[in-house]
């Protein structure tokens, strides 16, 4: 019969929370250093850290009364001290147990997790752990020789397998959970039975090895967030978001504020002084404040490399995963979001990317494959890029795909990035057969409906037979934007800075109608469509002679569209409001914010406006309900 946890009505949910906040750290913690020792299996640091944190585990978990969990920890906690102590190798076999031994503590820590930020239910939390104790059991008793191969328990056959790629979302940690290296991250209350070394801080990061080039490379394991010198503390996050809203209310409010007093207070140049120092300290504050937000993007990373590792073996492939840019910074709501888009196309580059060891072999290349994950700062964005030295993207194939499917007609012509975006249509999959892991083509439509979500794109560039590059450019935080106002009529507009490609004036000799396409505009030799922003919107009042009016070029996924405006008024950071499902109708409308004058505007959507049908347009029957 297997052990099982019952949770009291009565138990004290603030120690509880604090253990499960340690608890996930601590299991992170063990998941990378298992990996560092999968290349260096004779890192005494990386063991001791590991074997420090099932110690510290074990110990909280006593203390809570968690006898499964503590039991299952000291047993892998008992393997890890053969390895610290010389008397066993860490090989394949002990890395996989103690993976899998990892994965049903977390199973527990996320159950326990649900019943506490739930209804506490008196139902008891039942998770198999009595097969993998024995098989650890068998390893203590019959500990192998180093050097020599050791002996597989007859129960491993019917050992459930582990699926790291298929965990949900709640299965991962959020970033701001990973984000303390305190002593406060111990529970406020310590084991009374246990030694001194419970009590101890998380672990140190090891020193990863430098990987040999024929190994995978491993990540080094990582406690802190911060630099050594810095005290970091846990901050739930519902007060963060909430300092972060009330910081753009007061801006906003400022700068209402500071519009209404500058036209009557001109000539005082002492309270002019003082109202621009104010604005000053409020830009400030709201910087700060959204700094507050922004997490190293290295836990998301490192997550990978378990993925990469259990997809790769279930594939008997080898793949090597490296990691650039695991410090950069961004907002944490979008560090969440971004997960599973990263697992769904780290899955596909290895599961169909990476050939075979014996194809690669044939095609001269090393028997592992390459996947390189990096992430870096560029143009007020961050960018995140995907590339593998698999077989690529055959255009070929994806193209007559398309056309069986009827997504494109047999004579387009299509740039090469035309036909890479039509793996992003819903269904779509070029896979030769269907596996438990990829092939079904319900996947890259919703990796680029989530990056959309985002305000971010997507773009794929690939030679087929050296490789393909997947590059995600998002915004680096989801509250605040760089917004360029536009007037229409005598409403106004807020455009992102970052899809406005130029604007300018334009000449009776650039405007043209095309059959089915309605007016084009000819810039520098490319016809692009002209959308008329006071047709769509049935604003009256702006003005229809071309030559008054300011055009914008939008820019967004290879996509074009210039846009008809009266005039520019202006270049700002806006704070974005959620309009709930008043605007659901009109996939235009991203968004809204107040301005300094207190009026609210829209935000337009350019991914959406460049995508507007013909028939869209015309009809702009949506647009009547807006003003």
């Amino acid at each position: 019969m297997e052990p099982e946890i019952k949770l009291s009505l009565d138990l004290d949910l603030e120690l509880f929370r604090e253990f499960l906040n340690d608890a996930q750290e601590h299991l992170d913690n063990i998941e990378q250093g298992v990996l560092v020792l999968e290349t260096t299996p004779s890192d005494e640091e990386t063991i001791n850290t590991i074997f420090r944190a099932f110690h510290t585990f074990k110990g909280n978990a006593g203390f809570l009364d968690l006898v499964p969990m503590s039991e299952l920890a000291h047993t892998l906690e008992s393997l890890l001290g053969l390895a610290r102590d010389g008397t066993i190798v860490v090989d394949k076999p002990i890395i996989d147990i103690i993976l899998e031994g990892r994965d049903v503590l977390n199973q527990f820590v996320v159950e326990i997790n649900n019943r506490i930020t739930g209804d506490i239910s008196e139902e008891p939390i039942i998770v198999p752990t009595e097969n993998l104790r024995d098989r650890v059991k068998v390893m203590l008793d019959n500990p192998p020789s180093p050097g020599s191969e050791p002996e597989q328990p007859a129960a491993q056959e019917a050992a459930p397998e582990v699926e790291a790629f298929e965990l949900s979302e709640e299965d991962f940690p959020s970033e701001e959970e990973t984000n303390a290296d305190s002593p406060d991250s111990e529970p406020k209350k310590e084991p009374s039975a246990s030694t001194e070394e419970e009590a101890v801080k998380p672990a140190e990061a090891p020193k990863a090895a430098e990987p040999k080039p024929q190994k995978p490379a491993a990540p080094a394991v990582s406690n802190s967030m911060a630099a050594p010198q810095t005290t970091a503390i846990k901050v739930a996050t519902t007060k963060l978001d909430s300092l972060v809203d009330l910081v753009g209310e007061f801006v906003i409010a400022q700068s209402v504020v500071m519009q209404d007093i500058h036209s009557s207070m001109i000539g005082n140049n002492k309270f002019l002084k003082n109202l621009t120092q104010l604005n000053r300290i409020s830009r400030e504050l709201q910087h700060v404040a959204m700094s507050m937000r922004m997490v190293p993007i290295r836990s998301t990373f490192q997550k990978m490399t378990r993925l990469v590792r259990d997809v790769a073996d279930r594939q008997n492939k080898e793949v090597k995963l490296l990691l650039d840019g695991q410090d950069t910074e961004i907002d944490r709501t979008v560090v969440e979001k971004i997960s599973d888009p990263l697992i769904h196309m780290i899955r596909n580059a290895v599961d169909h990317g990476i050939e075979t060891k014996e194809d690669r072999v044939a095609n001269g290349k090393p028997e592992y494959g390459t996947i390189l994950l990096r992430a870096f700062h560029q143009s007020g964005n961050i960018v995140i890029e995907i590339t593998d030295d698999g077989a690529g993207l055959c255009r070929e194939r994806i193209f007559k795909k398309a056309v069986e499917k009827g997504v494109v007609s047999p004579n387009a012509q299509l740039s090469d990035s035309e036909v890479f975006n039509l793996v992003f249509e819903p269904g779509f999959s070029t896979a030769a057969q269907v596996t438990d892991i990829s092939g079904r083509g319900v996947g890259m439509d919703v990796v680029r409906r989530n990056i959309h979500e985002m305000r971010g794109k997507i773009r794929i560039s690939s030679v087929e037979g050296h490789g393909s590059t997947f590059t995600i450019f998002l915004p680096l935080t989801l509250a605040i934007i760089e917004g360029l106002i536009i007037k229409v009529g005598t409403q106004r507009f807020v455009v992102p800075v970052s899809s406005v490609r130029e604007s300018f004036r334009i000449t009776p000799d650039m405007l043209t109608s095309t059959l089915g396409k309605g007016e084009v505009l000819n810039v520098r030799n490319q016809l692009i469509p002209l959308l008329r922003l006071s047709q769509y919107l049935t604003i009256d009042d702006a003005t229809e002679d071309i030559n008054n009016g300011i055009v914008i070029h939008l820019e967004s996924e290879h996509q074009s569209r210039c846009l008809l405006v009266d005039a520019l008024v202006g270049k700002q950071e806006v704070v974005i409001k959620n309009l709930g499902d008043v605007y659901d109708n009109d996939p235009a409308i991203a968004g809204g914010t107040i301005l300094g004058d207190g009026q609210v505007v829209l935000i337009l959507d350019p991914s959406a406006l460049v995508k507007l049908s013909n028939k869209s347009m015309e009809s702009a029957g949506m647009a009547d309900s807006l003003f």
